[in-house]
């Protein structure tokens, strides 16, 4: 490569940068599309009772909303399905009642009771409230039909993080022609601003039977209902009212026994209390504070096959993290994440920690954490601190400008005194960063472009990372284009960033055809193209997968792809992760594949899913992989779910075959929308182990549960017991 294109390559970062600039001063000062949508909203004229019933005087007053539009299958009409919305308030709640009327005679289609329920298997209605009107962030909230209640914090304009959770009450009572929602949201469980007297809202509404989708203010289909850039406007007669003093304990009592039966040693008993604290500084400002805190009643990761070179990546799901997390969570890309909160009290013990995170004013959000860890003896691992600020600012319309400054320290603790033999661990690691986030006022574009630097003992060189993404979405195309670069000095250990030392381009383009007949409902071709260089700009590999798709009226997909892979590996990798053999740095592999997968729709009691992909794989061996999944539910109190996957390899004599199962059931029973038991097994062939796990949650007050846990580990082939651990679990929320 010549050093003139070596010079364009680092200069067209900035020009990147330059056009997201253009594209949102542009943008920046358009009207917001749904603006005339207005609902206005009253003091309530007398006392509400949450029951599912539209018999006080309060309700009959309310404005509204009706006329829903529908945004699938298609965005160019009113909905077929009719659904009435009416809010009003007083000076603890904020209330919403959503009368959801049936297009014809029959039961509702819904998976469970279970909180947080999958959006598209279940008749529901969900309503996004923005109430900083910055068409950025805020809440939502829902129910399916049955009663299953739905949460969320939103971010990035259309994001809903459901593992959020907070106080507040709902209830749903079916009609013969009609379902009816009503909920009553403490002005204590959301932040706002108290002296704003316009709020972004909007309210979605599935029919999983018609398969129709609508919302009160009209949302292109290729965004999601959630999109904050198309809320109608929530007009107070009043500044809605102030939360007051705002401050909750929320302490937990535990006991749990824990037998490793590998070890032989004795059982160890678990007796542990803790306290979580949330202070409310303002109506839109939040400090949580911590300390001893335990997450052992977090559901169980998903296990995956890996046959992947770097280290995969699994959400955080721990309470304490999670409010306004996207403010550290999401600087980067998928794949430079210089914070990733799992890093933190996985190894050791969290002592005490807290955070400051929320809306200073109409244009400012700010987050700051500080986390102490305790030491772990038997793993020489010293305490540790972990510290972040992040701050953003909102610029023109929907975009954001935002730093990061990231602290690692291990307290009282230096490498040099470690003795021979024993791991070592880093001083301090720190990483600042900076980026601009791009979001037009119609969503058609958006963008990222980031710029990160770390600092650690003895690292000098290179130590920049870079990311540059710009999409356009409309009805027929979606077209992105995704730059970065991570230099081999570059440490985030607070972060999620696999690999070092390349630079990555990423082009993909998607079209889609909208059909007239019954038949099909969108179709269409998709690119995309993944190259990765050294910071020579030597290629080391590359993916080109090009997909056609299929969308079918009644809810189901078709995909079918082919592509071609190419891999030049910088350092030695075991393609089956177990063998122990490694092929070697600089060795040369490419492939091509093909596969396809369809997903039934989800209207029926009975759902399935299927995947192949048949190819080549490194060292001129082969790969075959066979994916599918079988639901099935008694609506609305059982679902039972079974997935597999087999991999089976064909390798070079070092290797040989290689087959690897992985197996998983899930049974949930929820009697009632507060009370349910899930019960997972995972069989993992690769990594030797069946897992069961068994889970019960009785919410006996709003945001107060009560867990028991029963997890067992077992060894297949002999078969018996590694380790089974029993825990019990009370918290309770209280609000001074």
């Amino acid at each position: 490569m010549s050093s003139h294109t070596v010079i364009n390559c680092k200069i067209y970062p900035f020009f990147l940068l330059i056009l997201m600039l253009v594209i949102g001063v542009k943008q920046g000062y358009g009207q917001k599309p749904n603006k005339s949508y207005r609902l206005e909203i009253r003091k309530a004229s007398s006392p509400i009772q949450i029951d599912g019933a539209m018999t006080e005087q309060a309700w009959k007053d309310a404005d509204v909303a009706r006329h829903f539009y529908m945004v699938l299958p298609m965005d160019t009409s009113y909905a077929d399905v009719r659904t009435d919305v009416r809010m009003t308030y007083d000076d603890e709640n904020l209330y919403l009642l959503a009368v959801c009327y049936r297009p014809d005679p029959g039961p509702n289609v819904v998976e469970s009771l279970r909180r947080d329920f999958n959006f598209g298997s279940n008749d529901n209605f969900l309503v996004f409230i923005d109430p900083f009107n910055d068409q950025t962030n805020g809440f939502s909230f829902g129910a399916n039909a049955a009663g299953a209640e739905w949460d969320g914090e939103m971010h990035d304009g259309g994001h809903v993080n459901l593992s959020w959770d907070n106080k507040w009450v709902s209830s749903v009572k079916n009609y013969k022609n009609r379902w009816v929602f009503e909920a009553a949201i403490p002005f204590k469980s959301i932040r706002y601003k108290d002296d704003l007297k316009r709020w972004g809202i909007n309210f979605s509404r599935l029919d999983v039977e018609t398969t129709e989708k609508s919302a009160w203010a009209p949302v292109p289909r290729q965004f999601p209902t959630a999109s904050l850039a198309y809320t109608g406007t929530l007009v107070w007669d009043d500044p809605p009212p102030s939360a007051g003093a705002n401050i909750s304990l929320i302490p937990y009592l535990l006991g749990g026994v824990n037998d490793r039966f590998q070890t032989n040693t004795p059982l160890n008993y678990k007796r542990e209390m803790g306290m979580d604290a949330k202070v409310g500084l303002s109506s839109s400002l939040n400090l949580d504070l911590t300390v001893n805190p335990d997450f052992s009643q977090v559901e169980v990761d998903k296990q995956v096959t890996n046959l992947d070179r770097y280290e995969l990546f699994f959400p955080e799901k721990r309470q304490f993290f999670l409010e306004n997390g996207d403010l550290f969570a999401n600087f980067g890309s998928p794949e430079i994440r210089p914070f990733f909160s799992r890093r933190i009290g996985l190894d050791a013990p969290i002592n005490f920690g807290a955070r400051l995170s929320g809306q200073l004013n109409e244009d400012w959000r700010i987050g700051v954490m500080d986390m102490q860890t305790g030491t772990v003896d038997n793993m020489f691992l010293p305490s540790q601190n972990f510290s972040v600020i992040a701050l953003k600012r909102k610029v023109f319309s929907r975009s954001n400008i935002g730093a990061i400054v990231i602290n690692k320290e291990s307290v009282n603790y230096s490498p040099e005194s470690v003795d021979p033999g024993n791991p070592t661990y880093s001083e301090y690691n720190r990483n600042v960063g900076l980026e601009y986030n791009l979001a037009s006022s119609n969503d058609l574009w958006r963008g990222n472009f980031t710029m990160l630097k770390s600092f650690s003992p003895g690292s000098s060189e290179k130590t920049f990372a870079h990311v540059g993404d710009l999409q356009f979405s409309n009805r027929n195309w979606d077209v992105e284009w995704l730059q970065e670069y991570v230099g081999h000095g570059y440490n985030a250990e607070v972060g999620y960033v696999p690999r070092t030392g390349f630079v990555r381009v990423n082009p993909q383009v998607n079209y889609l055809f909208f059909p007239k007949g019954d038949l099909v409902l969108s179709h269409g071709p998709g690119v995309n193209s993944s190259y990765y260089f050294d910071e020579n700009f030597n290629t080391t590999d590359y993916r080109t997968r090009l997909e056609y798709g299929v969308h079918f009226r009644e809810g189901s997909d078709l995909n079918a792809f082919v592509s071609k892979t190419y891999v030049k590996l910088q350092k030695p990798f075991d393609p089956t992760h177990v063998s122990g053999d490694s092929l070697a740095r600089g060795t040369e592999h490419d492939w091509d594949s093909f596969g396809a997968e369809f997903q039934s729709g989800s209207q029926h009691l009975l759902t399935y899913s299927a995947a192949f992909k048949y190819g080549g794989y490194y060292a001129n061996g082969t790969h075959l992989n066979i994916m599918s999944e079988l639901g099935y539910r008694f609506q609305p109190y059982v679902s039972l779910s079974l997935n597999a996957s087999y991999n089976e390899l064909h390798l070079p004599s070092t290797w040989g075959r290689s087959t690897f199962w992985l197996i998983g059931t899930r049974f949930d029973v929820t009697l009632t929308k507060n009370f349910y038991v899930t019960a997972f097994t995972q069989y993992n062939e690769q990594i030797k182990n069946l897992n069961l796990n068994t889970r019960i949650r009785w919410r006996f007050k709003p945001a107060s549960d009560l867990f028991l846990v029963y997890t067992d580990n077992y060894l297949p082939d002999p078969f018996s017991v590694k380790n089974r651990a029993l825990v019990f679990k009370i918290r309770y929320w209280w609000n001074l």
